[in-house]
């Protein structure tokens, strides 16, 4: 049986009004969901609807103007700057369209900062990027530069570097809006293997009906509220 214990990320009457040269103009209002540990959900919506700005709120890299986020049961709002920054560390991965790796630094390094920024040895932090580099297919590809990857094994790396920290949650803003349908369909079920091996949750923001029909929940992003599919 779900119990709250089982939640590792919920909005509570979350709204969010842009203020542009003294334009008021409301994202959405009233945004209330929970995501259940190693649940997969896709959010849809059309462009503009403020999935993106949902994704931000939800991971701690912007701030409600109303209701609240909690994630592994404390309230991201109430935290400072740097507490809100160690829960993200923590406890959530981000994957992105674009993979966002450092050019200058190998996939093994890459994957290994999150680690250790939390304050792992050099050791640790490698031999747990290895694991899971080594899990996303890209083992004989650790001293590869970003440059020398091909676009999919970018996206490899990318979440290998969200997934080495275990987090109970990982969003992921269009993880396959940048690849052709081969290297979408590997990404895609790549990211369910590892949400299934290691129990992680997945929201994912995607226009991709393909994504979608293979979560457990698909949401949509329409007038402001949060609505299934």
């Amino acid at each position: 049986m779900n119990t709250n214990n089982d939640i590792v990320l919920a909005a509570h009457g979350v709204a969010k009004t842009y203020h542009e040269t003294g334009v008021e103009t409301p994202v959405f209002s009233g945004i209330d969901f929970a995501v259940r540990a190693g649940e997969a959900i896709a959010i849809m919506g059309a462009s503009g609807a403020g999935k993106s700005t949902l994704l931000h709120l939800l991971g701690g890299l912007d701030v409600p103007d109303c209701g609240e986020i909690t994630v592994a049961g404390q309230r991201m709002n109430a935290l400072s700057d740097s507490a809100r920054g160690r829960l993200r560390n923590e406890a959530l991965g981000f994957v992105y369209q674009f993979h966002h790796l450092l050019p200058e630094f190998t996939a093994l390094e890459n994957v290994a900062m999150p680690l250790l920024i939390r304050g792992l040895s050099v050791a640790a932090a490698r031999a747990a990027a290895q694991q899971i580099l080594d899990r996303v297919g890209l083992g004989a590809r650790l001293e590869h530069k970003p440059g020398e990857l091909s676009g999919g094994e970018r996206q490899r790396a990318a979440i290998a570097r969200a997934l080495v920290t275990t987090p109970k949650c990982v969003l992921a803003d269009e993880p396959t809006g940048n690849l052709d349908a081969g290297n979408s369909d590997a990404i895609c079920s790549m990211l369910l293997a590892l949400k299934r091996d290691l129990g992680t949750a997945i929201v994912i923001v995607t226009h991709s009906q393909e994504l979608a029909s293979r979560m457990d929940r698909v949401l949509e992003l329409c007038g402001g509220k949060l609505v299934p599919r």
